[in-house]
């Protein structure tokens, strides 16, 4: 029998708390971040910004100046960790087998719950409706098969969307999709499928398997798989992990510390969800980074004995970039948890550090 996943993800998350809490900042162009002046990024933008080009990631700086009117407020993590602990209580009432990804998205395993009279569909609609009357915020979800599926479809109506991809549309849902959705495909690796002719999971279905392997690695497995909506992948809500990271590759290479560091910022600010989300806080052991440089050769730096602190990270980026001083590609940073950790994913700390 096909699973039942349920992908549920907040509408601009911290920016809906933010308007929910301030109605003034309704119906303008508003942003959650660090100030221009010193070289903050952006963690969310409002819809109302994003139709001037403004983006999460993006510096606050650069933000200003697509949208010269742009509200920036900063981060209230306090407020966000709440609301991510009343948005579980929420779920939990439908089901226990919940994977979440970050404060504001989770998976929900729902085949259990389900049956004749209370389907999947029916539960994403109670969800949303129960999350926007108790925290006055909507949230996206998307009702499929699968992990990789119900991801997509999540952000096939956004914001306040739910999308549902029967067993019996999913070759069809998937034949369609742009290469960009199979999660994975950045900026640079869009490009180097399209320079192949793949532009869609249907023109991917047209490689063998050696052959998508050959270009692209193990990576040319996943690709195989997700384009024929194939995703085997369980919701976990408990699981083994030896490290916790976020990286990003760059559509063109960074000439040192003066570019990427508020690249840091906002990586940083995802690591920190991450690590809240997996309930890993106390089991940190080290930090570490990874640069990954022009020429695709790599170094990894540590440091034992560190929380998830952003001084540390910057200082790690700096120690990996002087042993090649060439043009970086891709930046990661991450920390190591202790032997024995277990992710159990019912509360979530979350310790703010200063950034931002």
């Amino acid at each position: 029998m096909p699973r039942k996943i349920i992908h549920i993800d907040a509408d601009c998350f911290y920016a809906a708390i933010e308007m929910r809490d301030d109605p003034a900042l309704r119906g303008i162009p508003m942003a959650v971040g660090g100030s221009a002046d010193r070289r903050g990024v952006l963690t969310t933008a409002n819809y109302d910004a994003r139709r001037y080009g403004v983006r999460s990631a993006m510096s606050t700086a650069h933000a200003m100046r697509l949208c010269p009117h742009l509200t920036v407020v900063p981060p209230q993590f306090n407020k966000y960790r709440d609301a991510s602990r009343a948005m579980r209580t929420i779920f939990e009432e439908y089901t226990d087998m919940i994977e979440p990804l970050s404060l504001d998205e989770a998976y929900l395993d729902v085949t259990e719950s389900s049956g004749a009279h209370v389907t999947a569909t029916r539960i994403a609609k109670e969800i949303r409706a129960k999350v926007e009357d108790e925290l006055d915020i909507t949230v996206s979800a998307g009702v499929s098969v699968n992990k990789f599926i119900a991801k997509v479809a999540s952000d096939w109506q956004k914001p306040n969307g739910l999308t549902v991809v029967t067993p019996e549309q999913v070759d069809l849902f998937v034949k369609a999709l742009p290469v960009q959705k199979i999660p994975g495909v950045g900026a640079v690796t869009a490009q180097k499928m399209h320079r192949y002719g793949l532009k869609t999971c249907n023109d991917i279905r047209d490689w063998e398997l050696h052959e998508l392997i050959r270009r692209f690695g193990k990576f040319g497995v996943v690709l195989h798989e997700r384009a024929r909506g194939n995703d085997e992948r369980p919701v976990q809500p408990s699981r083994t992990r030896k490290s916790i990271s976020v990286e990003t590759t760059f559509s063109e290479d960074l000439a040192g510390p003066s570019v990427w560091e508020p690249v840091v910022d906002t990586l940083f600010v995802q690591l920190l969800e991450r690590i809240a989300a997996a309930n890993a806080v106390d089991s940190i052991h080290k930090a570490f980074v990874k640069v990954k440089f022009s020429d695709f050769s790599s170094t990894t730096v540590e440091r034992v004995g560190t929380t998830a602190v952003q001084s540390d990270y910057k200082q790690l980026l700096k120690q990996g970039w002087d042993r090649r001083e060439m043009p970086v590609r891709l930046i990661g940073i991450g920390v190591r948890l202790q032997d024995g950790w277990e992710h159990a994913s019912g509360r979530l700390p979350f310790e703010q550090s200063d950034s931002d």
